[in-house]
């Protein structure tokens, strides 16, 4: 990888960032996009960036393949952006509004209006990271080893090693043609490892393990925020409800959401547990297809935020 270089606001520079509270599949898909990018320009113009700080899942895996972490971008006023891995403005960095966007890769549904044209290129993957390692695939581009690595552990993480209901066959080839390419040995080990460093919380607050991986959504009745929390052992959770759930009310209150939903899922039974502080208990029962009790709920096969949570809601409350 290119060596890192401070940031300075210089337009002539294109930073490829992907969502606030970013996670393995948004960091990896913006270092490899702008690899690809600069390759394929000759150039050195496209600069990784974060929105905000990485998480340990991250961290282990840049560090497991010697890839320096992204400068986080603050501010985007003024600067040419390429938006990876999300294209709402309530989940893009600050200043998204008076950036220039000159391009988007994502594998979210469009929830994006601008007043120019653009290139957007959208597909139903269960990774953004997919679609890029299948640009350089399709582009006959060399993958170096930290690159695939990096992919794959995005993979992975993204499609719960291959177990959620957003993995396709297309994720499923790619991950085969990326542990080839890399050093990985056993990529199902790999997803394991990220999984076992993600599910601990005990050295986390309450509003650390709520923002750790959480996004808005804005909905006709107002802003959602959901937090999801991926585990090997769901036993961590339960000394941590009333506490979480004071947190949980803070923010619904301090910064006028709806509701503010947290679902803790176990990758080896295959479910999540969901706490919910909401301004409509019932719809959001209605919207989960199950019942609350004291604000929580364990329901199984629930995997994943985009492709079950996120649409549940939305058929309810966007009506």
């Amino acid at each position: 990888m290119r060596k890192e270089r401070p940031f300075k606001k210089m337009t002539e520079k294109f930073y490829v960032i992907g969502h606030k509270s970013p996670d393995l599949d948004s960091i990896a898909s913006a270092i490899c996009y702008a690899e690809l990018k600069n390759i394929l320009e000759n150039t050195d113009k496209y600069v990784p960036a974060a929105a905000e700080k990485i998480n340990q899942a991250t961290k282990f895996i840049l560090d497991k393949f010697s890839i320096p972490v992204p400068k986080i971008l603050t501010d985007a006023e003024g600067h040419n952006i390429i938006l990876v891995d999300h294209n709402e403005f309530s989940q893009a960095v600050s200043g998204i509004e008076k950036a220039k966007i000159i391009e988007i890769i994502d594998h979210h549904k469009l929830n994006f209006q601008y007043n120019e044209p653009i290139t957007v290129d959208i597909k139903p993957f269960g990774a953004c990271s997919s679609l890029i390692a299948q640009m350089y695939f399709d582009k006959n581009i060399e993958i170096k080893n930290e690159i695939a690595g990096l992919l794959l552990a995005a993979i992975l993480d993204d499609t719960i090693i291959t177990k959620s209901p957003t993995c396709t066959d297309i994720d499923r080839n790619v991950i085969d043609k990326l542990a080839k390419l890399s050093t990985v040995d056993d990529w199902r080990a790999l997803g394991l490892d990220i999984f076992k460093i993600k599910s601990s919380i005990k050295d986390f607050s309450e509003p650390q393990i709520i923002k750790n991986d959480f996004k808005d959504f804005l909905l006709k009745v107002g802003k959602f925020g959901i937090g999801q929390v991926e585990m090997v052992d769901l036993g961590e959770v339960d000394e941590r409800i009333e506490k979480l759930f004071e947190a949980m009310k803070n923010l619904h209150l301090k910064e006028n959401y709806h509701s503010v939903i947290l679902f803790f899922t176990d990758i080896i039974n295959e479910g999540s547990l969901f706490l919910v502080v909401s301004s409509d208990t019932a719809k959001v029962e209605e919207a989960l297809g199950y019942k609350l009790k004291n604000n929580c709920a364990y329901i199984p096969g629930i995997l994943s935020r985009k492709k079950q949570v996120a649409p549940m809601l939305s058929k309810v409350f966007d009506v």
